[in-house]
């Protein structure tokens, strides 16, 4: 069904809803109204783990900044290599990884070499030492080597002035490590960008209060800090707010004075007591307040005060769906990183997937490999937005788009492995 069909043609077997706009819709409104931070600092590369470059890291020279050997071996020239038999070569020295052989190889003779030595004058290729004998003083090389095997040329990974790293990367380990082998001491990044978020709810209560009946603990807030923390943002916790449209106003304010992006869990559906959109619609604007989508339909996303906001549901699956396929990609905009393409995956379900057409699903699966060493999924269950313990199983979602009418055990669908959004 497309969302031009009037809902009541079909009202049990189909979950189409006019009002909401599509997945693809919400994304797109999201990157074009997020600006992405200017603010810039330079930090030491130590530190620098998890941030995202400001400027272009250009290497200063070659890398290698020396041609050298790939293996531990012997340097010879590569015409002077036997074509059939064995041949024996002079040894003229050796070369060690910062001890280089000062003389050059002539004909017939070889330089031991390890692993990093610098290739020495008059010699182009490297025989590893376990093809080679010794004999009356002598190097025996058989023949099949080929010229230039076993060498790493001068500036084959980087040339003096290439892009080392550009701009707009998210700095992990192996960046570190580059820019640590080019000798960088410091890097350009981004400010960290600060999301302040709050739970809404007069049931809610923290993690170590008495619970009374009807009460429930609030476990959004703490799923919040921790994909928070995996961004590796500024965090501001402002609690839970209760059910008062001036409290949540208030909570509204309070937030987008000293955030860049502002999260409210609860309080975005269409209850007497949902106080989120009618604070967020006196204090910004609206963008949208709901999307096809399951779990988190009723999503909002607008603007307070200038800053980002995001009204997420209230059920907890929802909140972590509605983040990591929404909220995380808008963080990652925000900090100055580039947009990158999500990773679906096509594989086979081991599993019946139940579906209504009319709005995209992400249920909740688990990829594996079976016993022909083929990646599958499998559903994880039972896929209300209240099962949360259906995410701590989970390592992908199965994507269902919004006309599918679901899938059987053995049909090719779509899987995007959790976190990879963005």
């Amino acid at each position: 069904m497309t969302n031009n069909q009037n809902p009541d043609q079909n009202p049990v077997s189909c979950d189409f809803d006019s009002s909401a706009i599509t997945v693809a819709q919400a994304t797109a409104h999201i990157r074009e109204t997020i600006v992405p931070i200017t603010d810039q600092e330079t930090i030491d590369v130590y530190s620098a783990l998890g941030r995202v470059t400001a400027k272009d890291i250009i290497s200063a020279f070659n890398v290698p900044n020396h041609t050298n050997s790939a293996m531990d071996g012997y340097a010879v020239n590569g015409d002077d290599l036997p074509k059939v038999g064995t041949k024996g070569f002079e040894l003229a020295g050796a070369s060690f990884a910062g001890a280089p052989h000062r003389g050059s190889v002539g004909p017939d003779q070889c330089v031991r070499i390890m692993t990093g030595g610098v290739m020495p004058a008059g010699a182009d290729t490297v025989v590893i030492q376990e093809r080679v004998a010794h004999a009356e003083g002598r190097v025996i090389i058989p023949a099949g080597d080929k010229t230039g095997a076993n060498v790493r040329y001068a500036g084959e990974d980087l040339k003096a002035g290439d892009i080392a790293i550009p701009a707009g990367i998210k700095l992990g380990a192996a960046h570190i490590g580059l820019a640590a082998s080019l000798g960088i001491q410091k890097i350009t990044v981004f400010r960290r960008p600060k999301i302040a978020y709050f739970s809404n709810g007069d049931e809610l209560r923290s993690v170590g209060s008495p619970l009374e009946t009807g009460e429930v603990y609030d476990s959004n807030r703490y799923t919040l800090h921790a994909m928070l923390s995996e961004l590796g943002v500024q965090q501001l916790d402002l609690g839970i707010i209760k059910d008062d449209l001036d409290a949540i106003a208030d909570a509204c304010k309070a937030a987008a004075a000293d955030a860049d992006l502002v999260i409210a869990t609860a309080g975005a559906s269409v209850g007497d007591a949902d106080y989120v959109k009618q604070a967020l619609a006196g204090l910004g604007e609206i963008g949208f307040c709901k999307v096809a989508i399951k779990p988190g339909r009723p999503m909002s996303f607008g603007k307070l005060n200038n800053r980002v906001f995001f009204g997420l549901p209230g059920n907890p699956v929802s909140v972590m769906v509605t983040f990591q396929i929404f909220v995380r990609a808008a963080i990652k905009r925000l900090s100055g990183e580039k947009f990158s393409v999500p990773l679906v995956l096509k594989v086979k379900t081991l599993s019946d997937l139940k579906k209504r057409p009319g709005r995209m699903e992400y249920q909740r699966g688990i990829l594996s490999l079976d016993e022909n060493g083929e990646t599958v999924v499998s559903s994880t269950g039972q896929q209300g937005s209240g099962i949360l313990s259906s995410m701590s199983l989970a390592n992908c979602y199965i994507v269902l788009a919004d006309e599918s009418p679901g899938a059987k055990a053995g049909d090719w669908v779509e899987v995007q492995p959790i976190g990879q959004n963005g």
